[in-house]
């Protein structure tokens, strides 16, 4: 599996894929009402937003997109028929890494309040906290997940030799 960086020409794959899914479906009118159209995820990667996309064989298997600024997960998403395969995984480490390396502390994402979703679950175990239900906006009823990075244990001046 190669993991690469989405270019402005890939828009349309990460709306393809974007549309396969089973759970959380939404049609591109349903996306398009949310104000998320070919135009404006383009000029999201013009910005502070980055998207990176999972393939295999050079084939587009599932995408992940964030923003440095709203410091959110704005999605992850695979083809129904390469799910369990790793690549929500691989996706979701490198956007995660991505984050840190902005030394951004704290990151969040919402997704569908159903303990039964596949996603819900997969965030728990990457180690995601749900903090609560978002009920304004456009996330009503979904739960909210934060991550932090994890701190790396300060070293103690006495530990060292002379």
């Amino acid at each position: 599996m190669n993991i690469r960086i989405a270019q402005p020409q890939d828009v349309e794959t990460l709306f393809e894929i974007r549309t396969s899914v089973v759970e959380n479906y939404q049609s591109r009118e349903e996306i398009a009402e949310l104000g998320i159209t070919s135009k404006s995820v383009t000029k999201m990667l013009e910005t502070d937003c980055r998207a990176w996309i999972a393939e295999i064989d050079d084939q587009a298997i599932g995408f992940s997109i964030a923003s440095a600024t709203e410091k959110t997960i704005f999605g992850i998403f695979v083809l129904p028929a390469f799910e369990g395969r790793g690549a929500g995984r691989a996706l979701m480490q490198v956007t995660e890494t991505w984050f840190w390396s902005k030394e951004i502390e704290e990151i969040w994402l919402v997704t569908g309040n159903n303990q039964s979703f596949r996603a819900y679950g997969f965030y728990l175990h990457l180690n995601w906290i749900p903090v609560g239900v978002e009920s304004d906006g456009d996330f009503e009823g979904e739960m909210k997940f934060v991550k932090k990075l994890a701190k790396r244990p300060e070293a103690d001046p006495s530990d060292h030799e002379l």
